[in-house]
């Protein structure tokens, strides 16, 4: 996955590359370097 650094903060959904499961993607970033990121599984 790509994480654009120019926006501070993301939250998106994205399937997983393996098993196709959605997973929830959350970052932040300041000065072009991530500082927060998270992902969980959304499958119920």
């Amino acid at each position: 996955m790509l994480i654009d650094t120019s926006v501070r903060e993301q939250k998106y959904i994205e399937d997983c590359e393996v098993c196709c499961n959605p997973i929830e993607i959350y970052a932040q970033t300041e000065d072009g370097e991530i500082t927060v990121f998270d992902a969980k599984n959304i499958e119920q």
